[in-house]
């Protein structure tokens, strides 16, 4: 029925574009319980509208969502509509405790936002515990009604949603690992549009996509999964890549897509080989010796007129540990940069923060070993508050939050250095405060503590430019003079390298509260996380907006 309506109103989008430009777009997502079955084995699941990915929200550039969310099941939910910026809509992001109570079973809220200057592939999910191994979807943004892509038309869209499946509940995996201190079991598979493709002792479904020989498609691809970043290629094409979590980028050609949990990538494909069957793989990127589902998943690709029995062309997947391909992927990302597409760079700085984030670990008198893994940024591992904290800004409630999060670590060190001492990390509920319209630089400093590996970071609320990017320790005397302030990428999450450093930049121009996290489950959970404080503005539409009556409470 949701697909119905969705086709429904696109048609009229069409057909009648006085009526439609600015539209009001309504859905109802109902979060249910759904049996699935995937490696030969059912299990119950909390899905939205009982389908695993869950449904596709479809709109145009300044188009209004309003999104009711029922909650059917016996967790609490929210949901998080990732990479929408939600200006002076906060109330509409739905990270749990941040800027909401979660929706508690029985009860439902209403979402709300504008779709204000975006354009391109997004993806929802939910934003509490680790429901977004099976809650998630995606969000196609299409271009205000006469205005044209900055690339040639594809005959076809097609929603690519990579994740990751689970034969035990995602649930109990986190309470297990979080109660006995030990880190949390790897998932059994990964998925391509919910379905992980063959597998050892058992005859998996696999995902076909279909095509036709000279025709081009679109693919919006999305990484939905826990806590894998992930190569995607199908045998035998090339894509184009033209744009990344909802901006245009400067086309350019490969035949290996990495992804991070979080990020999408729309790229061109274009059916120029011969008529058969071709493989479509996924499979993760680790380059140190942290665990992962080392599953590759597959799916295919079929040309209109292939005989029922063909061969599959193949085709060979990175090694898991292929930093070079991950480093040239992201290196060839650049902001469109057009007339149209200005890549709106802050080229000074009013807060120049440092953000040391890895794993450590903490004494746990009721853990298996005495202590617990955790994470942290600046040696604060953030604790959840019980009070939403936007809600606690807004109403200037006293005691949930302090303002004096570090914008640079309390002792610095050698980051990427062989540290063997100062594992244990301080538990508080912090916010960094910026004034409005006050420009910010984050260079996210991954740490050799325990476990060094690559966090794909998160920022809600906002899209930021990748200014620059290094191995080691960030020097800021000499990287500067490196940084990228003409045509750098601009996304809403990237991958800091294993063992190096990452430069952000953005204005914050969004009044709120805004969360910025590891878009690892696992490091999320265990507390690689923190929010910015946006204070008003003096204008009036520079002030967040009133809460909705239906906001739930805690």
């Amino acid at each position: 029925m949701a697909y119905r309506v969705v086709a429904a109103v696109l048609v009229a989008a069409w057909l009648f574009p006085a009526l439609a430009e600015g539209a009001v777009r309504h859905y109802k997502f109902s979060v249910v319980m759904k049996n699935m079955t995937r490696l030969c084995a059912t299990k119950p699941i909390v899905t939205v509208n009982g389908t695993f990915p869950g449904p596709p929200l479809y709109a145009r550039e300044d188009d209004t969502v309003i999104l009711r969310v029922v909650n059917h099941v016996q967790y609490n939910v929210t949901i998080h509509w990732h990479g929408v910026k939600q200006l002076r809509t906060g109330w509409s992001d739905g990270p749990a405790y941040v800027t909401q109570c979660p929706i508690q079973p029985g009860q439902s809220f209403i979402y709300n936002f504008t779709l204000t200057g975006q354009r391109g592939t997004l993806l929802w999910h939910a934003h509490i515990s680790w429901l977004r191994a099976t809650v998630h979807g995606a969000i196609v943004i299409l271009p205000k009604l006469g205005v044209p892509y900055p690339f040639p038309k594809p005959h076809k869209d097609v929603i690519i949603v990579l994740g990751e499946w689970w034969k035990s509940d995602t649930e109990v995996v986190i309470n297990q690992a979080m109660q006995s201190g030990l880190a949390p079991n790897v998932s059994d598979s990964h998925t391509i549009n919910g379905y992980p493709g063959p597998f050892p002792n058992c005859t998996s479904q696999g995902y076909t996509l279909h095509v036709e020989a000279g025709k081009t498609y679109k693919l919006r691809i999305i990484n939905a999964a826990v806590n894998d970043e992930l190569f995607f290629k199908i045998a035998g094409h090339n894509l184009t890549v033209v744009e990344v979590d909802a901006s245009y980028t400067k086309p350019f050609t490969t035949d290996t897509i990495f992804i991070g949990p979080g990020q999408t990538t729309t790229a061109i494909l274009t059916a120029d080989q011969p008529v058969g069957k071709y493989l479509i793989a996924i499979s993760p990127f680790m380059d140190t010796v942290v665990a992962v589902d080392n599953f590759t998943a597959s799916g295919f690709l079929r040309y209109k007129g292939t005989h029922a029995f063909s061969a599959t062309a193949l085709t060979a997947m990175p090694p898991q540990n292929a930093t070079p391909v991950t480093n040239t992927f992201t290196e060839s990302l650049r902001s469109l940069n057009s007339k149209q597409y200005p890549a709106a760079v802050p080229l000074t700085v009013d807060h120049s923060l440092l953000f040391a984030i890895g794993v450590g670990i903490n004494p746990c008198a009721t853990c298996v070993n005495g202590s617990r893994a955790v994470a942290d940024i600046n040696n604060v591992s953030f604790v959840l508050p019980t009070t939403a904290l936007l809600q606690a800004h807004y109403y200037n409630i006293s005691g949930i939050f302090t303002d004096d999060f570090p914008g640079n670590p309390p002792i610095p060190y050698n980051y990427t250095g062989n540290t063997t001492t100062n594992f244990q990390t301080t538990n508080g509920t912090k916010v960094y405060r910026l004034a409005f319209n006050s420009t910010v630089q984050v260079v996210l400093q991954g740490t050799a503590l325990l476990a060094p590996e690559s966090h794909p970071v998160h920022l809600h609320g906002y899209n930021f430019f990748v200014v620059g990017r290094g191995v080691g320790n960030y020097d800021p005397l000499k990287d500067p003079k490196k940084f990228n302030l003409v045509d750098p990428s601009e996304r809403n999450t990237v991958s800091v390298p294993t063992g190096g450093w990452t430069a952000i930049r953005f204005r914050a121009d969004n009044p709120g509260v805004w969360f910025l996290h590891c878009h690892l489950e696992v490091h999320t959970t265990w507390g690689l996380k923190m929010a910015f404080l946006v204070d008003n503005g003096k204008e009036p539409n520079q002030s967040i907006l009133p809460p909705p009556s239906d906001l739930p409470q805690c």
